[in-house]
C-alpha cells in the first residue's frame, strides 16, 4: 500500500471542492452556460488552479458526475456487505438511493438536464451503471440461495430495480411527489418484494 504525502492530501483536497463547486455551478446553469471562472469562483480558487486539475470544462463534468456516482455506490456496498437477509438488504439499497438524491438534489438535477445532450456522458458513465445492478444482483442471488427469492433472471430483475428507483427519484426531484421517503421506500420495495419473493 502507498503512503500518501501531505501533497496527496491536499490535491485530493483541493480536486474534490473544485467537483463540489462544479455540480452546485452546473446544477444552476446548466453545461452549457456554467464557465469555469464559474467554477473557479464557487471553488474559492484562481481559475488557473482549476486548470492544473481538469483541462476542459466537459472533464470537469464527467469527473463531477463519476465522483457522485462513485460515492452512491460505496454506500450502496456497505448496505450489500452489511448485515441482515436479502430482503433487508434490498430494502436498504432502495432507501440508501432515494435518500443519496433527496440529499444531493442539484447532483441529479445535472445528470437530467445534460445526460442526453452530451454523448459521451452515457459511454463514460456507463460502467457505473452497471456496477449499480451489480451489487443490486448480487443481493438477489443471495436471495435466491436462501430460499426468499424465486429463481429468475437476476440481470434484469437488477436493471428493473436501478430504473424503478430512478423513475421515482425523477418524481421527487421535479416536485410531482409530496410522498415522505419512508412511503417511497415502501412502495418501490413492496411492489418489487412481491413480484420476486418466493
Amino acid at each position: 500500500m502507498t503512503r500518501r504525502t501531505k501533497r496527496d492530501v491536499v490535491q485530493e483536497f483541493r480536486k474534490s471542492e473544485i467537483l463540489s463547486a462544479a455540480r452546485t455551478v452546473f446544477s444552476r446553469k446548466g453545461f452549457h452556460d456554467a464557465t469555469i471562472d464559474d467554477i473557479a469562483a464557487s471553488a474559492g480558487l484562481a481559475k488557473g488552479t482549476v486548470y492544473l486539475y481538469f483541462k476542459s470544462k466537459q472533464e470537469i463534468y464527467l469527473a463531477a458526475l463519476r465522483d457522485g456516482i462513485e460515492a452512491l455506490l460505496r454506500k450502496m456496498r456497505a448496505d450489500a456487505e452489511g448485515p441482515g437477509t436479502a430482503r433487508d438488504k434490498l430494502r436498504r439499497l432502495i432507501e440508501t438511493k432515494m435518500a443519496f438524491f433527496d440529499e444531493n438534489v442539484d447532483f441529479f438535477q445535472i445528470i437530467q438536464s445534460e445526460l442526453g445532450r452530451l454523448d459521451t456522458t452515457m459511454n463514460e458513465c456507463r460502467d457505473l451503471y452497471f456496477d449499480q445492478t451489480r451489487i443490486i444482483e448480487d443481493v438477489l442471488k443471495a436471495g435466491i440461495k436462501e430460499g426468499a427469492v424465486r429463481k429468475l433472471n437476476t440481470a434484469k430483475a437488477a436493471f428493473a430495480v436501478a430504473d424503478l428507483t430512478k423513475g421515482i427519484v425523477i418524481q421527487r426531484t421535479m416536485g410531482w411527489s409530496k410522498t415522505r421517503l419512508k412511503g417511497e421506500v415502501d412502495f418501490i420495495f413492496n411492489l418489487l418484494w412481491k413480484g420476486i419473493s418466493t
